[in-house]
């Protein structure tokens, strides 16, 4: 799930398309084809490029192989697709400082740089990358889905200058899958800790983690895919569980500062 201007899109799992919904009413607008598309984990919107990238990991099952690749989506009346190979398991994608497209490639454990027309502008080696997000200080934070679950700050050369990693003697702290991440004007940092079914929230330092706090009608069934709204203070929460909702939370109606210290 990504957003562009008034449009959030959402892709399905295993869907062809991707459908197009108004940010206000989210109403659906209209839908983009993108043509053999397989298993998509993860999209990105490029304001600049005018440009929408889904990742897309395909199962040849007759050559038992996968076909890692990356699909640029011009945002234009022809919505004309290019595509390009990119490393094993593509995962979340999210756009630059650069207007460069980030990919976390899962298996093949790192996160690449392409530019929107595909050229490789350099990759950061590290274990089970799931999202990968430039902060303000052009360090990335990366989501690593290992075990326990892991958010890491790591510098463009590679190197990690921290981590939030909890014990696996500390249950009430793990992190069980976090996948999507999104981060704030102020490099605050909200990750979807999936199967723990709830989101937390991080200071750029990674030294404050707290829990967002919801009523029992707003639970979550395994958060998946986040997308912040910064001009209407909303999020929008893809489950990937349950009946595969998209949440909308109001941060300004629900006070987004109702936090669980963990």
């Amino acid at each position: 799930m990504t957003s562009l201007g008034d449009d959030v899109f959402v892709v399905r799992w295993g869907g062809k398309e991707v459908g197009v919904y108004d940010g206000a009413t989210f109403t659906l607008r209209g839908r983009i084809a993108v043509p053999r598309l397989g298993y998509s984990y993860g999209l990105a919107a490029c304001a600049h490029n005018k440009c929408l990238y889904v990742s897309d990991c395909s199962h040849d099952s007759f050559h038992d192989s996968f076909h890692d690749r990356l699909h640029a989506v011009e945002l234009s009346g022809r919505n004309a697709v290019t595509k390009w190979s990119v490393a094993g398991r593509p995962a979340g994608l999210s756009v630059n400082k650069a207007c460069n497209v980030l990919v976390a490639c899962y298996k093949a454990e790192k996160v690449q740089e392409y530019t929107t027309y595909g050229t490789p502008v350099r990759e950061v080696r590290l274990k089970a990358p799931w999202h990968a997000v430039q902060l303000s200080t052009g360090h990335y934070v990366v989501s690593q889905s290992t075990s326990p679950g892991a958010v890491s700050i790591v510098g463009v050369d590679g190197q990690v200058v921290r981590s939030y990693r909890p014990s696996r003697a500390s249950d009430d702290r793990r992190m069980e899958a976090p996948m999507n991440l999104v981060v704030t004007q102020n490099d605050d940092i909200l990750v979807a800790d999936t199967y723990n079914d709830r989101i937390l929230s991080m200071d750029g330092s990674l030294s404050s983690v707290q829990e967002l706090v919801l009523s029992a009608d707003e639970r979550m069934q395994e958060p998946f895919g986040l997308c912040l709204d910064k001009a209407r203070g909303r999020l929008f929460v893809g489950e990937c569980s349950g009946s595969s909702r998209v949440m909308l939370l109001d941060m300004t109606l629900c006070d987004w500062l109702n936090l669980s210290a963990l």
